[in-house]
């Protein structure tokens, strides 16, 4: 287990953590605690790289760190009423649409690699950006102004669009080779 993998799994058991703050009022905690998490995201990644700490295992570990903090406070927002809760089902289902299909394809003896589209990469940076400005806002006790609709409708576009391109390449990649039903 090497360092940039500790990290990361510090981050996922924080998750939890973050929920509770979110859903119990405790704004300032979640914020502190989201920016932790993005941080130990950063550093994890910094270290694996320049130290050459990379594993099987974090590149693995990393991605379901960040999908589940961010699917996670998207429906703790969502449950406060912080978010929209349509918004919030459409980043969830376009998580669990996207880990199914690469589930689906390699139970078929058909897997895809995994290759987040630039789009998703975007959507990604939207995601943590609009929940960053709404657990800041409620945290720190500001107006968002009109950032958070703003952002709320990047999001809104970037993950239909996300769902667009994976979508045409799973098309794409059953419809070749003889896939079979």
């Amino acid at each position: 287990m090497s360092l940039p993998n500790l990290i990361t799994m510090a981050r996922i058991l924080c998750v939890p953590l973050i929920v509770w703050a979110i859903t119990s009022g405790q704004m300032l905690v979640a914020f502190v605690l989201f920016m932790l998490a993005g941080l130990s995201d950063a550093v994890d990644g910094f270290l694996a790289k320049r130290f050459n700490m990379s594993t099987e295992l974090g590149a693995m570990l990393d991605p379901v760190a960040d999908k589940a903090l961010i699917v996670s406070i998207y429906v703790a927002l969502g449950f406060t009423e912080t978010l929209p809760r349509w918004l919030v089902i459409l980043v969830v289902s376009r998580d669990i649409l996207i880990v199914g299909g690469f589930l689906v394809a390699k139970m078929i003896n058909r897997p895809m690699p995994v290759r987040p589209h630039p789009v998703s990469k975007l959507n990604t940076v939207a995601q943590i950006l609009l929940a960053g400005l709404a657990l800041g806002a409620l945290a720190l006790r500001f107006d968002a102004g009109w950032a958070l609709p703003v952002l709320i409708a990047l999001v809104t576009i970037l993950t239909l669009l996300s769902i667009a391109f994976y979508v045409a390449e799973w098309i794409r990649h059953f419809g070749t080779n003889g896939a079979t039903r």
